[in-house]
Parts: structure tokens; sequence; C-alpha cells
């Protein structure tokens, strides 16, 4: 059972404002609440009764108890009605009302009064500004929308109510059925994250599905769905995809690590599969749905047309799945089977004089290869097929073999018997056989999905107390930069580096690099200068004699260029051989949802060229920061490609986790960048720093 029970099944609902006005949106709740099993009570002090039915003019007057309360009423007495259902004892409330915060700052102040009275009271409140909600196991459809849901067993919540709307209208032409459907509206007390963890309760929940305009709380979104995501699947379609990079920082990780990245990374972590139009949702759902999840990703296709095979083809190879390598047994029983004409290679091609009965044969064959997780059966209409006995065949000899099977029958009126069979049996129908793979597809990503084993974050041993008195130095400045001054942090967090030391008079900068063996690097030492190399900030390979020139010679480039900066001095570094490893970047961005997210790239000058990076939510464990190395195009460079040494893999994927504790611990850390962390076969180097702080989160 649901965690919601008073809210999803109700034995009395109250609509307040109910009424039999033409035109309203009272009318139209009560309206559809007419079919409920429950008891239906309506609430308005205007009218004795509302369809026949006795009306209270308050719900504290109503004699027996009430489950659920919908709220029709304007929004200026929408709060005091909510405080009445509180009193009166009822735990589940749904505000229809708009004017709240998406009104403005009048409305922003209601909805906070909303929120504190719901939490006064303790109560499950859907809204405000939603359309309703349904629940099709006890016939309850309380929204003001123009259809009800067809019974199943998909559960659906929305940030629009009008996607809703749309939806059922749509998915009602094409028998597709839910079990409870939720509005979201502002998601002012319940949001995503408490119907992901309700309906992940429910045995007759067999898929969530969403649209979502955003997250409230990402983390702990990523840590419910998680859960939810072993045993039922999750799929969503987020809009806003283009406001990717649309709020530019300063460091390279701020300005790839954009709101788009975070909920890619954050979903993927959650283990949320994510579509990317409405077809690919329902795609995904109805097959989730009615299907078994595939042992393997090799997928056996069967038609009776080649072209179409080949766009099948094409389809499998642009996603996760493979077109399955038949065993010569497989081979020689189509050889037998099938006319000399056919392929029995995969694709097989049955051609076009092929019954339903030759289908069926086919298909049996292909789905007892030990290679096959998936078959695809996909038919164009011909003289001597009937679609109908194709679609009986078909769930048959899935049924015997407990393997999922798509069906791709591309005509029109002519499959319409057959498709009613086959979805029946929970079988897919579609016209485009790259619809019919991206079904199939997100079965195997919901089949490696419900396997992953989560490991903890590592909790390495760290000087926060160091840390802490170099973030609160940073803090007594005027700005709130770090730069390569602060590379004490990360010694204190464990993250090796050259020797060196900032200096600040030209005699220091002298003696500091007698005790440094060889030449040194020198740099500028200012937070508030980012591109140090671009103002010629940088010098490589200086010997001591030329140190105290070198020192005068930055200084005046700094303040030349930037003449308002903090210049701290110029920092003294043993020089680290580059061409003896390969130069990466680790990055923080913390993002407003999702909080910390990590980076992981190719560092240097190709970090924003090429954007080939990883990213993920902090924390991460030790397997999550493997997966980001694994996740980058070139990675092959890191192991060894073109006859280079391999870099010390192991020691990336500990800086990855120890910069993981060091943002989760510090949240005033906004924005980190370690570029280049040079990696080489005996370990890594961190070179450069830059980071950006908030002082008021210094004491959280």
């Amino acid at each position: 059972m649901s965690e919601l029970p008073g809210l999803f099944a109700p034995e009395r609902v109250a609509i307040v404002g109910a009424t039999e006005r033409d035109g309203s949106v009272g009318r139209a709740v009560t309206a559809n609440l007419l079919e409920f099993d429950g008891d239906v009570v309506p609430v308005n002090p205007g009218t004795e009764t509302v369809f026949d039915r006795a009306c209270y003019p308050d719900l504290g007057s109503v004699p027996d108890p009430v489950d659920l309360a919908v709220v029709v009423v304007p929004a200026d007495i929408a709060v005091d009605v909510v405080r009445d259902a509180g009193e009166a004892g009822i735990e589940n409330v749904v505000v229809l009302t708009a004017g709240f915060g998406e009104t403005g700052s009048k409305g922003a102040t209601r909805e906070r009064d909303l929120q504190e009275t719901a939490s006064e009271y303790g109560l499950n409140l859907v809204g405000p500004n939603s359309v309703g909600v349904m629940s099709t196991a006890v016939n309850m459809n309380a929204t003001f929308g123009p259809e009800s849901a067809r019974d199943g067993s998909i559960s659906f919540m929305s940030q629009s109510g009008a996607f809703i709307t749309a939806v059922l209208d749509w998915a009602n032409d094409r028998d597709i059925g839910f079990r409870d459907v939720v509005s979201l509206g502002n998601k002012a007390v319940l949001d995503e994250r408490d119907f992901v963890a309700a309906w992940g309760e429910s045995d007759d929940t067999s898929a969530v599905i969403g649209y979502l305009e955003d997250i409230a709380d990402g983390s702990g979104f990523i840590e419910t769905a998680r859960e939810v995501t072993q045993e039922t699947p999750i799929v969503v379609v987020k809009s806003g995809r283009t406001e990717a990079g649309a709020q530019a920082a300063s460091s390279h990780t701020g300005a790839i690590a954009g709101s788009e990245r975070a909920y890619e990374a954050g979903l993927e972590q959650a283990g949320v599969i994510r579509a990317e139009t409405v077809e690919e949702l329902f795609d995904a759902a109805t097959m989730l749905d009615g299907q078994p999840l595939p042992e393997s990703d090799g997928v056996a296709v069967i038609t009776n047309a080649g072209g179409p095979g080949v766009l099948a083809t094409d389809a499998i190879g642009d996603s996760q799945l493979e077109l399955a390598s038949f065993t010569d047994d497989t081979l020689d029983s189509f050889a037998e089977i099938l006319p000399d004409e056919a392929n029995i290679y995969n694709p097989v091609d049955v051609i076009g004089d092929a019954a339903a009965e030759r289908f069926s044969d086919a298909l049996d064959v292909a789905l007892a290869d030990p290679n096959v997780g998936a078959a695809l059966v996909l038919a164009c209409p011909t003289a001597v097929l009937s679609f109908e006995e194709l679609a009986e065949i078909t769930t048959a000899t899935q049924a015997e073999h407990g393997l999922p099977v798509a069906a791709c029958l591309m005509g029109g009126e002519s499959t319409q018997a057959a498709q009613s069979i086959l979805d029946d049996a929970g079988i897919p129908t579609y016209f485009d056989p790259a619809r019919a793979v991206t079904g199939l597809d997100s079965l195997a990503r919901y089949r490696e999905i419900s396997t992953r084993e989560y490991a903890a974050p590592t909790t390495f041993d760290v000087d926060e107390t160091a840390a802490r008195e170099i973030i609160e130095r940073a803090a007594d400045r005027p700005s709130n930069a770090l730069g390569i001054e602060a590379m004490e942090l990360l010694d204190a967090y464990g993250i090796p580096t050259p020797e060196g030391a900032v200096v600040d008079t030209p005699s220091d900068a002298e003696r500091r690099a007698a005790e440094i063996d060889g030449d040194v690097v020198m740099k500028v030492a200012s937070p508030d200068i980012q591109h140090k190399s671009d103002i010629g900030g940088v010098r490589v390979g200086v010997p001591d004699d030329a140190v105290a020139d070198t020192y005068e010679d930055l200084v005046a480039r700094a303040k030349n260029y930037q003449p308002n900066a903090t210049v701290l001095g110029v920092q003294l570094q043993e020089q680290v051989d580059l061409d003896a490893g390969t130069e990466t970047i680790v990055g923080v961005n913390r993002d407003p949802q999702f909080g910390p997210l990590l980076l992981f790239g190719l560092g240097g000058i190709f970090v924003e060229t090429l954007e080939d990076v990883a990213i993920r939510v902090a924390p991460v464990s030790e397997p999550m920061a493997a997966a980001m190395i694994d996740g980058i195009d070139a990675a092959p460079l890191l192991r060894g490609a073109r006859g280079r040494d391999p870099v010390d893999e192991a020691a990336l994927v500990e800086t990855i986790q120890r910069i993981s504790q060091l943002v989760t611990d510090f949240p005033s850390l906004l924005e980190l960048d370690i570029n280049p962390l040079v990696a080489t076969p005996d370990g890594v180097v961190a070179v450069d720093l830059a980071a950006t702080i908030d002082p008021e989160e210094l004491d959280r």
C-alpha cells in the first residue's frame, strides 16, 4: 500500500468550493468525482445542495471524518480553508487554486503562509496551482480535466497541469492506463521525491513516469530514487534542456557544468531513465510495464522487409543494444525452416511471401538462441500476411520463451486489431522501427539500473581544521576568490602538490628558490586573475639568478593588467615535467538543486575546447570516481594509447574522492578547479588551483 493512502485511496472526499455553476472549476471537479467509489462531500456556504448531495458551509461542520479535501476557492481565502482542514483533522489536501508563488511577491508570501499552515498541522498537501489527483483503483478523478484515466499500473506525476490533460487524452486513444496521477503544481509541500517514495512502496505501481521542469531537492531525490529504482523503474521527461550554460561562471568547471549537466548527472546517479520526448517517455513506460527484463543486450530482428530491417539495425547501433550473433545451431535451424531466398543472418529476412506461421517459426528459433536477449518482430502488410494472426502467434511464442518482444507493424487501419491483441499481452506495438528499439533499449537500461550496487563514499583522514583556517583567511579579504596561494588547502586533504611557497618580496623569492632543487616555476599570486598565462603571469624554468627580476616583472604585469586586483606576491614551485604525464582537471561547481558537481576530464587548454568531461553529484564513491574516468572519450590516453605509459589511475580515482570529501565538508566552496592535475605513471600532482568561496556559508 502507498505511504499516501489517504491521498490516493480515500474513503471520503470533501470539495471546498463545490458548485453547479457552468464553466467553473468547482463544477468540473465535483462532476468528475461523481463516479468516485467513496463518499463525496460538497462544501460551500452559498448553497444547500450540489448535484443532489447535501452541502456544508465549512469543513468543520462536516459530521463524519474526511480523508481528502480538494480546495477550489479564491487564493485570498485558500490558506484559511487549509487551516480549517487541519483543524478538522484532515491529513490530505489538494489545492487547485492558483495565485501563489507563480504570480509574484504577494503570491509568494501567500505560498509561505500555506507552507507554514501545512507544517503546523502535518498535512500532505498537493499544489497549489494544481490540476488535481486521480486514482483509478477507487475511480477517483479529483481534477478539473476533461478526461479520466484508464485503469493501469503506471503512476504519473507532472509539473504541468496542461501536460496531464493532453497526455490523458492521448493515452486513452491508445488504451494506456494509469494507477495514480498527480499534478504537482507549485510543490509547496509534497514534491516529486514524496511521490517517488510513495509509489516505490506500492505493489500496485509497476513503473513511475513524470514530466519535470525542476527538482526541488536534487540530492534528496537521488537518494530516494536510487532506492526505489532497485525495484520500480522511473522514466521522466525533464524540460529546459536549452538552459545549459546559460549562467556563466568564472571557472572552467562553472562554464561547463551548467544546470542541464547537473540534471544529466543527477538523474543518471538516481537510476532514472531520461526520455527526450513524450513518445520516448511512453515507449519506455509501456515496455517496462509489460515486458520482462532481458538477460543480455543481443536483439534478434525478424522481418519480411529488407529496408525496415536496415532501419532497425541502424537504431540498434545507436542504442546500447547490439544485433545478436546467432549460434551455428540457430543458423542451421533457420536454413531448415526458411526459404532459400531468405536471409538467415541478423536481421533475419523471412521475405515478402511470409505468412504468420513463418514469422512464428523464425521467432521461436531466435528466442531459443542463448545470445538473444530480446526480439523485434517487424512486419509490413502483404496479401499473404494476417496481422491479427501474427499478433496471436507472437504473443504465444513470447509467453513460451519469457523474453521481451517488441512489435513493429508498419501499416495503418489493418494493424488495429493486431495491436489490441498485442497490447492485451503487454507487447508494445510501433510503426517506426527506431521507436521499437528505443523501447527495448529502456529494458536493457533498467536491467543495469536495477542490478547496481551502490558503495558508500570513502572517508579519508584529512586535516579539516587546517583547511578551515585557509578558507577563513580568504574570507577576510575583499575578494571571495582563492588562487594558488591556497595550495595548502589541497595539502590538508592529502592531494599531492609541488614543493613551493608564496613570497611577497624579491629577496624572499631568491631565498626560497635556493631551497628548491633545479629551476623553478613562478606565477603571479592573485586570486582575482584566473588565467595568469594570458597576461604573461607565468614563467617556467627560471634559474636562481633570474628569480628576483622575474618577481618584479610578474607583479608589474599583474598590476598593469588589473590595477584593482589583489596581488599577494608570487608563487614559486618545483618544476613538474608536464611531458612525463597527462594534464587533467578535477573541478567543482555548486548547483542550486543538486549541490556540488564534480567534473573530471583532460586539463590544460583542452578542457573548454573539447569539453570531454564526466560529471557527477558529490559525494562520490570509489566506483563512481572510477566511472568518471571511464566516461571520458580520452580515457585511452590515460591508459597507454599510442605507446604512452599508462598513468596511475588509482591515484586519479583517489584524488577525485578526496576533492569530493573536501567540497562536501565545506559548503562555502562554491567553485574549485585543479587545472592541471598532472597524472603520471608514478602518481598525480596538483599544479594550479582556483576557487571561489561564499563567506556566509563558513559557519555551516
